[in-house]
């Protein structure tokens, strides 16, 4: 039997939404994605997604660009861009998987066209966070050391999985769509070269084309049946690895019973997660009595697996060119911190002043050892002060991962600040409501008219 037919068959029989946890972990995990699409919106880094939905014809499913509608692959795709914009949606660190930009956009638009409940979106929703965490943990990196982002590449196959699942399609139809979207997957990560922009557009072409390759399926197309284990397939077509199939097998034995989706989490800054914990140990050293006046010279110490993303080169980090290039920028996101004391969405709607370019051409990097990457993100911080003391600190995970989880109040506390960028007063917490009553009738009609209430 194909891993096509091994996961549907396990997805078939799995029962999400009988696990109270992954019920919660589910409803926080679309209001963030719904919030951090909405403060999208509304910033420099949704324009073209906003301008882009100006020009698509009315449809059924929900545009988190103006409130208005589309069809669903378009909504798919602008709903994704939008939601991954800013890098402010959730990981699953482990997996190095960014879940809900490409299935949340996946699974309700799917939701919309085919006028099911909000109880089949969720339950669908969250079985496509444990079929890519999966792939992400049966990867062990190698995805991104060849150079692809995760959550495009498989991301295009899982939301493909969930557009067939909530659209009623056959198996057959269903391992087709897998296949078809095996065709489909892209997402490189050459935008580095220069920090661009189309880095949003990773997961929301990935359920753009989830939609697509389900209703090519339903429509007659076939697609290979060894879509992740072939000598084409995902795996060795993607990772060069000729076992990463056999660990996927391996990592689907307890699908439905173990539900991963309680690990993924949230940010808290909107910046590439492997920056986080060198944000805090900014704050706390400052906290401490550090000032930018005081430091000489600072060595931050990161694991080898992610420095090649926030790292290298080092002169062009140093140097990004705008403020959204910033955001994989290590020594201009630690000197923001330093110098301003804060790291949030209007750190990256400029350029890096004087100030911080200078503290940040005072610094270098170098190898964290050990480490537990990517299980964990860590961070090292090494002050050199102007007097010849030193100070440091050493950040073992980033907060809001499984081991620092951050609790329903901070999630909503920062969905909260996103949605009143977007929406009218008391949306969020009508959208608040509407989500934690989404597996128990809450309408996807309901969460329309919420998301239509626009600011002027």
């Amino acid at each position: 039997m194909s891993l096509a037919r091994v996961l549907l068959a396990q997805w078939r029989a799995a029962s999400p939404l009988a696990d109270g946890k992954a019920v919660n972990a589910g409803r926080l995990h679309v209001l963030d994605a719904l919030g951090v699409g909405l403060a999208a919106s509304t910033l420099d880094q949704g324009e073209t997604y906003r301008r882009f939905a100006e020009a698509l014809t009315t449809g059924p499913a929900i545009l988190l660009a103006n409130g208005k509608t589309a069809s669903a692959s378009d909504a798919a795709l602008v709903n994704g861009g939008l939601i991954h914009s800013l890098e402010f949606d959730d990981t699953h660190t482990a997996s190095i998987v960014h879940g809900s930009a490409v299935l949340l956009p996946a699974a309700l638009a799917a939701a919309q066209a085919s006028g099911v409940s909000s109880e089949a979106m969720l339950a669908s929703y969250i079985k496509g966070w444990e079929a890519m965490i999966r792939i992400g943990l049966a990867a062990q990196g190698g995805f991104q050391r060849r150079g692809f982002q995760i959550t495009s590449v498989a991301g295009s196959m899982i939301a493909a999985m969930i557009a067939a699942d909530v659209m009623g399609a056959n198996d057959d139809q269903t391992v087709a769509a897998i296949g078809i979207a095996l065709s489909q997957a892209s997402g490189v990560f050459e935008f580095l070269s220069n920090g661009s922009s189309v880095k949003s557009m990773h997961p929301g072409w990935a359920a753009h084309a989830g939609l697509i390759a389900a209703q090519l399926a339903m429509a007659g197309m076939g697609g290979p049946e060894t879509a992740f284990e072939g000598s084409r397939g995902l795996f060795k077509a993607f990772t060069a690895d000729g076992v990463g199939a056999e660990r996927f097998a391996s990592e689907l034995a307890d699908f439905g019973s173990v539900w991963h989706i309680n690990d993924a989490a949230f940010k808290f800054v909107p910046s590439c997660h492997y920056l986080h914990p060198f944000v805090e140990g900014a704050r706390l050293l400052t906290e401490q009595g550090v000032s930018v006046a005081t430091i000489d010279n600072v060595v931050l110490r990161i694991a080898e697996g992610a420095a090649p993303i926030v790292c290298e080169p080092w002169d062009i980090k140093l140097r990004p060119r705008d403020g959204h290039a910033a955001r994989w920028s290590l020594p201009i996101v630690v000197a923001e911190q330093f110098v301003h004391g804060r790291v949030d969405l209007e750190t990256f709607t400029r350029r890096a002043d004087d100030r911080v370019r200078a503290l940040a051409a005072r610094m270098i990097w170098e190898k964290l050892e050990p480490h537990r990457f990517p299980h964990v993100f860590e961070a090292e911080l090494i002050v050199n002060l102007t007097d010849g003391s030193v100070r440091s600190i050493r950040l073992d995970d980033v907060f809001g991962n499984a081991s620092r989880p951050a609790g329903d109040d901070a999630v909503l506390q920062k969905f909260r600040a996103n949605v009143k960028r977007a929406l009218r007063p008391g949306s969020a917490d009508d959208l608040i409501t509407w989500g934690y009553s989404i597996e128990r009738g809450a309408t996807l009609e309901e969460l329309n008219r919420i998301l239509s209430r626009r600011l002027p």
